[in-house]
């Protein structure tokens, strides 16, 4: 039997970034997030976010990839968003997401900051926290303005 453990902490984009997760929908949008990867097979630790982004931490199964795992996160969720008319404007998803490893020591940190990404941006906006990502993890990608 093969045994694996890759932790990944990923984070994406409402289209153009408009913020359309607002606290009232925010919760409820978490939620089934959450309880469609656990019916996909996905394991997904914590989920959190902000009006225009959201971060998870999976951990990814031997079989599973991390394009198919996202897709399978971001495409039904635009659906059930659009479905349940939860925004007032037509709801997707930006096409790109980043994604990242993450080692065992550093996930009870990585929790409490995507627990509290309301906190978080209340100091920092998500061009900044995208801009030091791409530099923490030397990402060769054009920055966001």
């Amino acid at each position: 039997m093969s045994y694996t453990k890759i932790w990944v902490h990923c984070v994406w984009t409402t289209k153009y970034r408009k913020p359309l997760l607002k606290k009232e929908i925010r919760n409820k949008i978490l939620d089934h997030i959450s309880e469609n990867a656990k019916s996909k097979g996905i394991y997904m630790d914590c989920i959190g976010g902000f009006e225009d982004h959201l971060h998870c931490l999976i951990c990814l199964k031997r079989e599973q990839n991390i394009a198919d795992v996202m897709q399978k996160i971001k495409g039904e969720s635009s659906y059930w968003i659009n479905k349940n008319k939860l925004t007032a404007l037509k709801f997707s998803w930006q096409d790109d997401y980043f994604a990242v490893s993450i080692g065992e020591s550093q996930l009870g940190n990585l929790r409490k900051y995507i627990k509290n990404q309301e906190e978080h941006h209340r100091r920092k906006t998500l061009s900044e926290e995208y801009n030091q990502f791409i530099d923490k993890y030397k990402f060769d990608m054009v920055k966001m303005g």
